[in-house]
């Protein structure tokens, strides 16, 4: 579907690190490397949440981490009606749904777990394209891991491409329902972490509790922290550099 190489578009340098616009085809990413890197280093690609896109904040800053304290390539790729990419009638149509509900106070989750899994099924062929592209490049290569790190729409991203994608062998998932991603989830053998808010409005625990039992991983480590749904600890981000360096072989410079 989207057999075309990787473009860079735009460089840019400041903290150690280098941030490299491209696409992929009609697909618009972003790069992060670090500037010292004379060897490989492993690839994390992030899946943002809904409603961001590649370079949000929040984004930006796990790439950071990961980056300059764990020495890792991080990329993201805008999804399917995000970012910089156009959206359609439906992307439209399900957003004035999402945002009558939350003005009418009724549950979101319906609307979120119908609409991620659309995005998820369009951005998976895409995903993959990218991350062939990406290990073509020589600091990246075919030979090194891949870890994946999403979190809400990132989660429903992630949990059907790592099913599919024997290339990623470890993942950090979190605040996601159960309902549309649980039978994928029993697909699931890499090493997983996932994070969980105890008193998320959104996502009931049992559903997250639901979610992380479903994985058949060996090794799987659940963070359930106290708080409402956007109150996820920013030290979760730093758990996540540990987590791949700790599979990955990397040094995680300031965190060990």
């Amino acid at each position: 579907m989207h057999s075309h190489s990787l473009q860079f578009t735009a460089e840019s340098s400041s903290n150690g690190m280098v941030e490299r616009d491209f696409t992929v085809g009609d697909i618009p990413g972003v790069l992060w490397s670090p500037a010292s890197a004379a060897d490989r280093a492993p690839l994390i690609l992030i899946g943002h949440d809904g409603a961001k896109h590649k370079k949000h904040p929040a984004m930006t800053g796990r790439a950071h981490l990961l980056v300059n304290n764990g020495g890792f390539h991080v990329a993201v790729i805008d999804a399917p009606g995000h970012g910089d990419r156009p959206r359609t009638a439906h992307d439209e149509q399900e957003r004035a749904a999402l945002s009558a509900a939350w003005a009418a106070g009724e549950p979101v989750s319906p609307i979120v777990v119908r609409y991620n899994a659309h995005v998820a099924e369009l951005v998976l062929p895409e995903w993959r394209a990218t991350l062939d592209a990406l290990q073509e490049l020589p600091e990246i290569g075919t030979g090194g891991p891949v870890g994946y790190f999403g979190v809400r729409m990132g989660t429903a991203i992630g949990v059907p491409l790592v099913a599919i994608e024997p290339r990623i062998t470890a993942a950090v998932f979190g605040l996601h329902w159960s309902d549309a991603l649980v039978e994928t989830a029993k697909e699931i053998t890499i090493p997983i972490e996932f994070a969980m808010q105890w008193d998320d409005e959104h996502n009931p625990r049992e559903a997250s509790l639901a979610l992380f039992d479903a994985f058949a991983s060996k090794e799987k480590t659940l963070h359930a922290n106290a708080g409402k749904q956007g109150e996820l600890p920013r030290f979760e981000a730093d758990s996540a550099v540990r987590f791949f360096a700790r599979h990955f072989g990397q040094a995680a410079t300031s965190l060990v």
